[in-house]
């Protein structure tokens, strides 16, 4: 008789309500993710050897190396929990509707949902700095070269010349002056990276395309940007499709991949957020590419904790 393949269920908002109803809960779940070998680490000198746990403090551990007196520290330290005042349970209510809502979730909703504490609402400002110390916590530091097939594109983050007021309108040929740019790379059925970039130039662009991209793929595909001219001179197997003679498709050479992924950022920032500042951008975009690349993994909701 065959074996039918099985997969995990999803982890649904009761789910972690239930399983991560109290403080004591949530500490456990964030050892187990930090030191997933059972060793406790001191994070100032890096070693498990002389560190012992305070039975008086549960999940606390002083670090006999670390100074004459020892260096005490607990499963918060040095993670985006770290001298908190809002309850571990909330953080994982939020943590999971971020990583569980496609286009996001605004700090405003964030704050509607989230109970009180101790018998007084949260300030939105509260909610809207949980959200953006998670979306630090995203930040894929480390990750490996694409391969592959790989699409490149860049494009514009910012309102159009007919939304603005009358009085800060441009003109025609405007363009693009008043949006910041952003750089995308994607493998396909594989994962996204992006930027935020200062100027779309050939040096900017071939520049992105060699810290993201193995020089062994099998196709660099981008639009017909004169940006990316150098690659085919570095080595790139590079192909590109002309958007201005409308050609979007010839082969398996397009960006519709990566064009699908900026279409959900950008409906994400128009629907959800309504607006998002130069400053605070990378951190969307950390967000939004975390998601995607997280997106097959059924543990999501454990690998952002992960990443605190």
């Amino acid at each position: 008789m065959a074996q039918t393949k099985t997969t995990k269920p999803a982890m649904t908002l009761a789910h972690v309500e239930r399983e991560f109803a109290t403080e004591g809960a949530c500490k456990a779940l964030l050892t187990n993710l930090r030191w997933p070998d059972g060793k406790v680490h001191c994070p100032r000198c890096g070693l498990s050897v002389k560190v012992y746990a305070l039975k008086a403090r549960p999940f606390h551990w002083v670090c006999k190396h670390c100074g004459k007196n020892g260096y005490r520290f607990s499963v918060l330290t040095g993670t985006v929990f770290e001298n908190t005042n809002v309850p571990l349970t909330i953080w994982f209510r939020v943590a999971f509707l971020m990583v569980s809502s496609k286009k996001g979730i605004s700090a405003l909703q964030v704050h509607r949902m989230i109970p009180p504490v101790r018998g007084k609402k949260g300030s939105y400002k509260t909610a809207w700095y949980m959200c953006h110390r998670l979306r630090a916590a995203m930040n894929d530091g480390t990750f490996p070269l694409l391969q592959g097939e790989v699409e490149v594109d860049e494009t514009y983050v910012g309102g159009k010349e007919g939304n603005r007021h009358v009085s800060k309108r441009r003109g025609r040929g405007a363009g693009y002056k008043d949006k910041v740019p952003v750089i995308g790379a994607i493998s396909r059925k594989g994962n996204v990276v992006c930027q935020m970039i200062e100027k779309a130039d050939e040096r900017t662009l071939t520049r992105f395309v060699r810290e993201t991209v193995s020089d062994k793929v099998s196709l660099v595909a981008t639009d017909e940007h004169m940006g990316y001219s150098p690659l085919s001179v570095a080595g790139y197997p590079h192909e590109t499709v002309s958007h201005t003679k409308e050609e979007y498709v010839r082969g398996n050479i397009h960006t519709q991949n990566l064009d699908s992924f900026w279409s959900l950022l950008k409906r994400g920032i128009v629907g959800t957020y309504h607006k998002v500042s130069k400053n605070h951008l990378p951190l969307y975009l950390n967000e939004f590419s975390w998601r995607h690349n997280h997106r097959n993994d059924p543990e999501i909701f454990k690998a952002v904790l992960a990443g605190c």
